[in-house]
């Protein structure tokens, strides 16, 4: 009798530890969407695991980050056992997607955390160059970005400022060294892929740069 007094208390709770845990997965993408701070900093003071996946596979950190709710990101950043690498499905990291939206404070803070400024495929780089964060392109540069990183078809971040970004965002990677002869698996080069999206004057810029790079002929 006292052994099943005893599975019945561990079994109760068993049951009320897991109905917490299916509440406080609730309140954390709840906490996040809302940009609740104290409330996902209470979760985790709690236990909560930082890292926990949303239903559409998505890190805490990468949700806070899109949405943005970017006081709950800097909780999740300062957390420690938050894994500042976590990626979705389509292998996006939360520096991507701080890249992406131009959030330079949450971009910096998660270097400072060790994440990954060159992982392999599409990087941070390509997807700050595609919105034109300059001052995120040039923090990933000071922080040894490779400005010339190929995504998954060859294709380099000045690619994508030239097909989707702006003059500016162009010509700060060719300053810095970007090298405008390289093609994609297609075949492209970084001036197709302004032509392609009928950008005459970013391809101009672009050639323009190639020919002051031509050493000079004697006269």
């Amino acid at each position: 009798m006292r052994n099943y007094l005893k599975i019945l208390l561990y079994l109760i709770v068993f049951i009320q530890f897991k109905t917490v845990l299916a509440g406080s997965y609730e309140d954390f993408f709840v906490a996040i969407k809302q940009d609740n701070p104290g409330a996902v900093r209470t979760l985790l003071q709690r236990g909560f695991d930082p890292n926990t996946l949303d239903p559409k596979g998505h890190p805490g950190l990468y949700l806070a980050l899109s949405e943005p709710s970017l006081k709950a990101a800097q909780v999740l950043i300062d957390w420690p056992k938050t894994n500042v690498e976590a990626r979705n499905a389509a292998d996006e990291s939360p520096l991507m997607i701080a890249a992406l939206k131009g959030h330079l404070e949450m971009a910096q803070r998660l270097i400072k955390r060790d994440a990954d400024v060159n992982k392999t495929g599409w990087t941070p780089l390509h997807y700050a160059a595609t919105h034109a964060h300059l001052d995120v392109m040039r923090l990933l540069l000071e922080n040894y970005a490779y400005i010339d990183a190929e995504s998954p078809n060859k294709t380099t971040p000045l690619m994508m400022a030239a097909s989707y970004g702006t003059p500016d965002a162009v010509n700060l990677l060719l300053e810095a060294g970007a090298d405008p002869s390289l093609k994609n698996t297609q075949g492209l080069s970084a001036i197709d892929f302004a032509q392609r999206a009928s950008r005459a004057d970013v391809a101009q810029l672009i050639a323009g740069f190639i020919r002051g790079q031509q050493p000079r002929g004697r006269w």
